[in-house]
């Protein structure tokens, strides 16, 4: 392991416990402590002189100056990183791996371990409630609703970021903080930004965390209505091979005769993999010091709906591009049975055929696979016209008389489901738009989203960007959407639905 190997690894370290907001345990520490002594050595011996025996004391009296400038340095650097007070370290000759353990104590001391008890046990609790009122203030001040908000939020809801920082920095045994300007204040927060036990940056991830989740959760899609759900644990190509062969159906056996043996085929399915798409935002200087709290709020709610938002607009994709599937043909096609052969808007005739159609596919051995009508997809627009179809009782015959409607019986079992990307895909209003008829997910596979792990929340980490003023998030998530069986869905090509406005 070479020096900036060694360096890459105690930063791991760190930032492991700083996720956990925990202290270093004994063997992360053992390890820190050790690497720190390579790294001393290797930093010795890099700036060992190069001359040999001409001028031997000479040369130990450079290596020595060059040791301790270094040491300086070392020392000078980390503890401007940690806002720690170096003129101590430096005078009394403490060595690298001392002054680090030093600092390492420091900022862990309002970590105390969980074995300790009396006053510390509070404080700590006591920096919990707080972490989370502060959090919950952040939302409620933002306009965001929360069930059950943490006590002690409604009273820190009027706090600016500044206000914010400095009751953290306080608690934490800062002092003077009011006299500094915000620039300066920001400073002093960007030096906290590896410390697990730090205050301010966890408040502000536990703000966005939250607020990110509630984006998530009130996101305005539709896809999770009519596709399935399904789970994969890494990121290689899933080959799907699963009997499908004729084992519904039992011969008779006579008396005394013997069972006949059945071998169920595998047939081939389409292959399912993941895939991994975010993005990354940041609390900036000029945010904290303008107190924008929308980019710990607001913004990282947003984001996490995008990425919802995203995969609802790639599901309605693959329906009205209506690109080739797994077997090399357009999803809806005459091959496949699921495409109406002239577009309409919603009749009575259109709907009839198309619950024909759904109804009457087949597996690839030619048998029954009964998919029951379960929802109709429609672009904006659309909706109206199905409502008045399903839910009259009676319909005008060519007599102007009065007849039963045979498609009431579907009310209550056929969902509409109405969403204006299919508008915005086909080109907005002016255009000819899709619509289709979908079957119950339990009975057919058709379009499937995948998560990896099963995790549909996206995940959310705080880093550091060299070079950048403020603090960074990275915003992720993994899925991918895959068409399972064509079987399950009957498009029409539809109508063209005008502009209401024009």
């Amino acid at each position: 392991m070479n020096l900036e190997q060694m360096i890459q690894r105690q930063q791991e370290l760190i930032n492991t416990a700083r996720a956990a907001q925990r202290e270093l345990t004994a063997e992360e520490q053992t390890e820190f402590d050790s690497l720190q002594r390579s790294i001393d050595a290797a930093r010795a011996v890099q700036a060992a002189p190069t001359a040999q025996a001409e001028q031997p004391v000479q040369d130990n009296t450079n290596a020595i100056r060059e040791q301790e400038r270094n040491r300086i340095r070392e020392i000078g650097a980390m503890c401007e990183h940690f806002g720690v007070e170096a003129r101590e370290f430096i005078d009394n000759g403490t060595s690298v791996e001392d002054a680090r353990r030093s600092i390492m104590e420091k900022l862990m001391q309002t970590s105390a371990p969980t074995s300790q008890r009396g006053s510390a046990e509070v404080v700590t609790d006591e920096q919990d409630k707080f972490r989370n009122a502060a959090s919950d203030a952040l939302l409620l001040r933002a306009g965001i609703e929360l069930e059950n908000p943490a006590e002690g939020a409604n009273e820190l809801r009027a706090m600016s970021l500044r206000d914010m920082a400095i009751e953290s920095l306080e608690r934490e045994g800062e002092s003077g903080l009011n006299r500094k300007s915000s620039d300066e204040l920001f400073n002093t927060l960007q030096r906290q930004f590896y410390n697990p036990t730090a205050a301010f940056p966890s408040i502000l991830d536990n703000a966005i965390n939250k607020a990110y989740v509630e984006g998530h959760k009130t996101a305005a899609v539709t896809f999770d209505q009519f596709t399935k759900k399904g789970s994969l644990k890494d990121f290689k190509t899933v080959d799907n091979n699963y009997i499908a062969g004729p084992v519904g159906e039992f011969l008779e056996v006579p008396e005394g005769g013997e069972l006949k043996h059945d071998v169920p085929r595998d047939e081939k399915r389409p292959t399912r993999k993941l895939k991994t798409y975010g993005r990354q935002f940041t609390l900036s200087r000029q945010a904290f010091i303008n107190d924008d709290i929308d980019l710990v709020t607001r913004i990282p709610a947003r984001y996490a709906a995008a990425a919802r938002k995203t995969i609802n607009k790639q599901v309605y994709q693959i329906l009205v591009n209506n690109s080739a599937i797994y077997d090399g043909t357009p999803l809806f096609s005459a091959a496949h049975k699921n495409l109406m052969t002239s577009g309409s808007g919603i009749t009575q005739a259109a709907m009839q055929a198309m619950i024909t159609a759904l109804q009457t596919q087949h597996d690839e051995f030619g048998q029954a696979i009964i998919v029951r009508p379960a929802s109709i997809v429609v672009p904006a627009g659309m909706g109206f016209d199905i409502y008045t179809l399903f839910n009259s009782p009676t319909i005008n015959t060519s007599g102007n008389t009065q007849a039963v409607n045979p498609l009431y019986r579907y009310a209550n079992q056929i969902q509409v489901i109405e969403d204006p990307t299919i508008n915005v895909l086909s080109g907005g209003f002016g255009n000819v738009m899709p619509w289709f008829l979908l079957g119950a997910k339990d009975d057919t596979d058709f379009i499937e989203v995948d998560y990896l792990n099963g995790q549909e929340v996206p995940t959310i980490r705080r880093m550091e960007t060299p070079g950048q003023l403020g603090y960074v998030w990275d915003i992720y998530l993994d899925w991918g959407i895959s068409v399972m069986d064509f079987r399950g869905a009957i498009k029409n090509p539809g109508v063209a639905i005008n502009d209401p406005l024009a």
